[in-house]
């Protein structure tokens, strides 16, 4: 942003930043204005993330001169680099305008820093692409996932071009960190751009239109609350977002009814509609142990005075019983670290422990990604030979980080899930976090480690010097990179030192943290027992199906692209054995959690409701001739960002005190039991509403407990999908890879065609789909893919080439990931008109439908029906794998739709009908 005359000219980061924070924007123009002095403090993470994106954007740039060479007027083609100008005068910037309308319309292949003026928006893109007779435009992000206000830059250049007369391309991209193009629809984006640059110019304009500075918590501004603007504003205000775990949904709530910061909050007493009376007690108690501390001298060593208190005991008495094998755990990580010409970021270059008994500290490090496989595998390891010498021991760390990591690193190396899962399964790794969070009041505005450490580090606390915040491990490492790459081993071995010193101090305040939790449980009347047993989780243990081992061993132990195409068929065969088991655990991971953590680290999470307010609307009793008691519960709240509710299974959480009918695994603080939703209703002032039904396990007493949060019930059992895969199996193992559909495509084999190759993609819609279908019936026990971007009428053809298949006799059926899915090729295929007596499915919900609506009984008699005459069946994967419904091999052929979203495992499965 900067002016011209008196003329405001914004760019597109300013209109990314708006829709951040308007109030950080404003707080700009008023230093450019001069109303305001603000001092910049440098922050070296943002440094070198400037420094990554230039050098990710460097890089691109060379893949573009590589492949297209120099523009050279006038010879179309090739790359055209717009200098940049640092003279922001109106004839300087139309004359960098001007060069790049020159070398657009110059026929260049990529302008680089494309330079945009229009008196009031200037902006430089990184790329203009030429995608025909258009430029699609395109931008170097860091970011792994396109985020919206990127998209803003991305329409702001379109919106250029196109007042600029140059033809744009439908979709705009993002060059993301890890090398995925990210492509999104220019018609999609530009309304909203267009609605946000008007916003962005109005306030620009009436503030400047206005005497003095943007003012804090003027209504008529977007403010974010966590900026270093906002935090300022904040902490001079003394606003409520001061206190420790308030949201900011509490906060509004709270200023319309007249508390406004942190003291009013402390001192107040009214009820306040909208916030439950045991949560309004809780934030004002926290509040008033944040005044009382701020209103105390620090104590001689210039740390604050901190006070804690107990509020609850139950995650104190989940605390397992101290053992001489216990280790205490913390890693350090890079999330921007990348290895040269790989597209996968992080690394977890240094796994920390502090052992309880021997008070030892022990490093894993990693350099690269090769020794962090290896940091893993032998962090596993010496966790096993430590529970084989103590077999009660555990690791204790502090909040999500590490058992995230944990298993990100499973996942990313393919070693040590199983480990992994055991110990999730036994509960050993014990997250202190959620132990203080549940328990612990502390007069501190944040429950970081750092801030508790007052409490019980004594003469060991730390001082603000050197290495002492995960953000500032990041940098130095980074440093120490930087200067063993430059051969300076005396200057990295210093700052690997400084690095390790600052993960043994975290360890040690674990161990620390611990002690003292359990001194304030005793002296808050806690008594502990010896640790009663494992969580035990819903899936069973992972033993390995004897056949998945011996499959894997025929795939051989060389590494995945030295391979031969059977045996990374065998070794992926191997791997369906055990797909389903594998995906069932991080439900089961991720409900267990919910059980143990605090409520603000879930609540937001996808598929999750949480309930604000419960009625029973119909109390415990039994219905007609069933003999369980159930009762109705109508619940109103709130589902997480990207839930996608329906009706059907789910767990609601109760909270402490849980009900004796209702299971606390151990180490958990909430129960969770079974219901179901019956309906879901959204009001217009947004505000969703859940009815539930609850049925009393068999024996259990009736309860008056209400739920305060709905989440996913189990995944289905895989049942006969997982047999219908260990059947294939079998089958490979006693004969071999046979002629078979989904074999074929595990072995990438071109399709089984006795004439020879499939005929060649045509244009004419109805060639194509003559095309199809000749190939289809040439197959000979083999596959055929039929593939296109969104919106080209596969979902067409893909019907018309059914109708015609089964009016020749084909019994087809059609399976996707959804029901909805398979309902919708099903309504194509009758609009193409095939008779609905042909086409047949159960229904999923109650509901009537064009085609044969069939109860899970009638699938095989359906078939049967039209074995002569061909049908069209559509089901699930459980559907076509279930003997009683569809037998092996009786279709002719099987329609996987969005194939892409279709689980290969679930792929082989499907093949055998």
């Amino acid at each position: 942003m900067f002016l011209i005359d008196d003329t405001i000219v914004y760019s597109a980061s300013d209109l990314s930043a708006a829709a951040g924070c308007e109030l950080a924007v404003l707080r700009t123009l008023d230093r450019k204005l001069g109303r305001v002095v603000q001092e910049s403090e440098s922050d070296a993470m943002l440094q070198r993330l400037a420094h990554l994106g230039e050098a990710h954007e460097a890089r691109v740039l060379t893949d573009y001169r590589e492949a297209h060479g120099t523009w050279t007027p006038p010879r179309a083609g090739g790359v055209a680099e717009i200098a940049v100008t640092r003279d922001y005068s109106a004839a300087s910037l139309l004359a960098r305008l001007d060069e790049t309308l020159a070398a657009l319309r110059g026929g260049a292949d990529v302008v680089f820093q494309g330079s945009f003026f229009d008196g009031r928006f200037h902006g430089r893109s990184d790329f203009l692409v030429r995608r025909g007779d258009a430029y699609a435009v395109y931008d170097t992000k860091l970011a792994r996932h396109a985020k919206i206000t990127a998209l803003l830059q991305l329409a702001a250049y379109a919106d250029q071009l196109e007042r600029a007369g140059i033809a744009v391309h439908p979709q705009v991209g993002l060059i993301l960190g890890d090398g995925a193009e990210s492509l999104h629809d220019v018609r999609d984006l530009l309304p909203v751009y267009r609605e946000r640059r008007v916003r962005l110019q109005a306030i620009l304009d009436e503030h400047q239109r206005e005497v003095g500075a943007v003012e804090w918590n003027d209504p008529r501004y977007v403010a974010c609350g966590r900026c270093p603007v906002c935090a300022a504003e904040v902490e001079s205000h003394r606003d409520l977002l001061l206190v420790a775990q308030l949201r900011v949904t509490q906060r509004k709530v709270l200023r319309q009814n007249g508390i406004e910061t942190i003291e009013q909050l402390a001192i107040s007493t009214s009820p306040v509609a909208g916030i439950a009376e045991s949560t309004l007690g809780r934030l004002r108690a926290q509040a008033a142990m944040q005044v009382a501390q701020e209103a105390r001298s620090p104590l001689p060593n210039g740390q604050p005075d901190v006070t804690a208190v107990v509020v609850a005991t139950k995650a104190l008495k989940a605390l397992p019983m101290p053992d001489p094998g216990d280790i205490f755990f913390d890693f350090e990580g890079d999330p921007l670290w990348a290895e040269a010409g790989s597209t996968e970021w992080g690394l977890e270059y240094l796994f920390g422990v502090i052992e309880g008994d021997t008070q030892a500290f022990i490093p894993f490090w990693a350099h690269d990604r090769a020794q962090e496989r290896q940091a893993l595998v032998d962090f596993l390891a010496y966790v096993d030979a430590r529970r084989a010498a103590h077999p009660a021991m555990h690791i204790y760390h502090y909040a999500a980080y590490e058992k995230t990591a944990l298993l990100r690193l499973a996942g990313r190396h393919g070693v040590g899930e199983e480990q992994l899962d055991d110990l999730l399964r036994a509960g050993v790794l014990v997250d202190l976090y959620a132990t203080v969070r549940q328990s612990i009041r502390v007069s501190q505005p944040s429950y970081s480690l750092k801030k508790l450490e007052p409490l019980y580090m004594g003469d060991e606390l730390r001082d603000d010097t050197g290495v002492t915040t995960a953000a500032d491990s990041m940098v130095e490492y980074a440093h120490a990179c930087s200067l063993r790459d430059a051969g300076d081993e005396v200057g990295y071995d210093e700052v690997i030192a400084s690095i390790a010193d600052y993960n043994r101090y975290d360890c040690r305040s674990t161990l620390r943290l611990r002690d003292w939790l359990r001194e304030m449980g005793s002296a808050a009347g806690v008594t502990w027992s010896i640790e009663p047993g494992a969580v035990e989780l819903p899936v069973p243990p992972a033993e390995p199906d004897p056949l998945e081992v011996e499959l894997r061993a025929r795939a051989g132990e060389a590494p995945r692209a030295d391979r031969t195409a059977d045996e990374q068929a065998f070794a992926m065969l191997s791997a369906g054995l055990g797909y389903h088991r594998r995906e069932d655990k991080p439900f089961w991971w991720a409900h267990f959690d919910r059980l143990t953590a605090p409520v603000d680290e879930w609540a937001a999470t996808r598929d999750v409701f949480l309930v604000d307010a419960a009625e029973v609307t119909s109390d415990w009793g039994k219905e007609g001739k069933k003999r369980n008691l159930r009762r109705t519960l109508a619940l109103t709240g709130e589902w997480g960002t990207g839930s996608t509710p329906g009706q059907g299974n789910v767990h609601l959480i109760v909270d402490d005190p849980v009900p004796e009918a209702i299971e606390v695994p151990i180490g958990s603080v909430r129960g969770a039991a079974k219901a179901t939703i019956d309906g879901l209703e959204s009001a217009v002032d947004g505000t969703e509403s859940v009815v539930v039904t609850q049925v009393l396990p068999t024996g259990a007493a009736p309860y008056d407990a209400l739920p305060m949060a709905i989440s996913p019930g189990p995944p289905p059992p895989a049942g006969s999908v997982a047999a219908a895969i260990h059947e294939l199996a079998q089958r490979v193992h006693d004969d071999g890879f046979v002629a078979q559909p989904g074999l074929d495509l595990l072995r990438r084999l071109a399709p089984r065609h006795p004439s020879g190759p499939l005929p060649r993609t045509v244009v004419r819609e109805s060639t194509r789909i003559d095309a199809i279908v000749s190939a289809l019936r040439g197959l000979d026990r083999s596959y055929l893919a039929v593939q296109g971007p969104p919106g080209t009428g596969k979902t067409y053809v893909g019907a018309r080439v059914v109708k015609q298949l089964v009016e020749d006799g084909w019994r087809v059926g059609v399976v996707a990931q959804s029901h909805a899915v398979v309902e919708h090729f099903l309504d194509k295929v009758l609009a193409a008109g095939l008779p609905a007596t042909r086409v047949g499915k159960k229904l999923p919900t109650p509901g009537t439908r064009e085609w044969t609506v069939l109860d899970p009984g009638d699938y095989a008699d359906f078939l049967t029906a039209h074995e002569d005459d061909g049908c069209l069946l559509g089901g699930t994967a459980w559907d076509f794998t279930n003997l009683t419904r569809v037998g092996r091999g009786q279709l002719d052929l099987l329609v996987i739709d969005e194939a892409g979203q279709f689980a290969l495992a679930n792929t082989l499965a499907v093949s055998v009908a």
